[in-house]
């Protein structure tokens, strides 16, 4: 009887690994989605990622508690759609002046990221008061294992989420331009599509994909500025491990991280999630620079510094 017990312990353990492993890689795709379509497309490393998301969530966390009886619905509406037009103007005023200088493109989104974040933290974003309510309250059981319904809605909504992306950018006309320019942007500029209008609609789509992804998951903790930090390292480990804008290395790096941190949770501690990601980057630099998928080999990622 006791070794039955046992067994059915490590069983039920192994599969609460499985079960949140997969969650936790659906997480982190999320994070890292608008950050791979944005350089996927122009090119440009996105360093406000992390504030972009951290911003959709306290403006809608200002109109459900500010504004009395607010729609949640048309909260999370808005709140998008400004993140989406804060990421367009940040292309349209800052960085279409520095396109194609590498560090200056990373200096200047990481100097707005930070502008921001720390204007929240100044504006009063402090503390473990500002939280959103998830979707779904309450959770099931899945083979013997308790999963919330905000879960599994992310774990559904995320398998949506990039199926919907794959046909905007397989089938759509403005997703085809998009992919046009992010294959080779001289012909794609040959046939008349406009480089810098495509960059703008990049940084407003992968804006709007972080704060959709900000309303997704924000209901799991608390809107802090320190989230937003977070969010950045982990869209960079995810990006840089895969292959700098590879969909399918974001999507394959997600799963490895995010088993990474779930089997470091299980036998060590939950405070080793950051330091896995940053050992990953390490790892990767050191062995493939170019990541997983990445087109540039090792010789010429010498030449191009």
């Amino acid at each position: 009887s006791t070794l039955d017990e046992i067994v059915k312990e490590e069983i039920e353990g192994n599969v609460e690994i499985i079960i949140y492993g997969i969650i936790n890689s659906i997480i982190l795709s999320l994070m890292a989605l608008g950050f791979t379509l944005v350089y996927s497309i122009a090119r440009v490393p996105n360093f406000a990622h992390g504030a972009l998301y951290i911003t959709t969530g306290y403006i809608t966390w200002i109109l459900l508690n500010k504004l009395t009886g607010f729609p949640y619905p048309l909260a999370i509406a808005i709140a998008i759609c400004v993140t989406a037009v804060i990421g367009a103007l940040i292309y349209r005023f800052i960085l279409i002046r520095v396109r194609g200088m590498e560090i200056s493109e990373i200096i200047a989104t990481y100097a707005i990221g930070l502008a921001i974040l720390e204007g929240l933290r100044w504006g009063g974003l402090r503390g473990g008061t500002f939280t959103l309510p998830p979707f779904i309250s309450g959770s099931v059981q899945l083979f013997g294992v308790s999963v919330d319904y905000q879960r599994l809605l992310i774990v559904g909504i995320g398998i949506v989420t990039f199926a919907c992306l794959y046909l905007f950018t397989h089938f759509n006309r403005v997703g085809l331009a998009l992919r046009g320019i992010a294959q080779d942007e001289r012909a794609a500029m040959m046939l008349g599509i406009d480089s810098d209008m495509t960059a703008i609609v990049s940084l407003a789509i992968g804006s709007g994909l972080a704060g959709f992804a900000a309303i997704l998951l924000l209901p799991l903790g608390n809107i802090i500025v320190e989230v937003g930090y977070n969010v950045l390292i982990f869209a960079i480990a995810v990006c840089v491990i895969g292959g700098l804008g590879s969909w399918g290395g974001t999507i394959l790096a997600s799963f490895i991280i995010g088993f990474a941190q779930i089997l470091t949770e299980a036998f060590l501690s939950t405070h080793y999630q950051m330091v896995v990601a940053l050992f990953a980057i390490i790892i990767t630099l050191l062995i493939k620079p170019s990541g997983i998928f990445g087109k540039i080999g090792r010789a010429s990622c010498r030449e191009r510094v």
